[in-house]
Formats: C-alpha cells, sequence, structure tokens
C-alpha cells in the first residue's frame, strides 16, 4: 500500500506545539482592514488552537 500524502494546504495552515495541540492563525487579517478597528486587527494577529471538534479532520490530513 502507498504511503499517505499530506495534504499540502493543511501543512502550510497549522503546526504543531509541543505538547500535540495544533495551532492556527486568525482568519480576516489579509485584506479590506481599513474598516477594522485597530483593536480588532491586533486580536486577530496572535495565534490560536485549533477547536477539538476539528482536531481528528486536521491531524487526518496531516497524517499525524
Amino acid at each position: 500500500m502507498p504511503k499517505m500524502k499530506t495534504k499540502g494546504s493543511a501543512k502550510k495552515r497549522f503546526k504543531l506545539t509541543g505538547s500535540g495541540k495544533i495551532k492556527r492563525k486568525h482568519a480576516f487579517k489579509s485584506h479590506i482592514l481599513t474598516k477594522k478597528s485597530t483593536k480588532q486587527k491586533r486580536n486577530l494577529t496572535h495565534t490560536t488552537t485549533v477547536d477539538k471538534a476539528d482536531v481528528p479532520s486536521i491531524k487526518r490530513q496531516l497524517c499525524i
């Protein structure tokens, strides 16, 4: 049986932490930034962890 291939899009979007959690970036930070407040843009800068419900799907895409 051939090896499982990692999804390229998932590889670019997600990183694993040392404890095995999955980090992601916030959406809505790429364009049309003039109408968003400075506070909103600042809060979108930080990374966060993936929700528990989405972890199995992302792990499957990353072949973990």
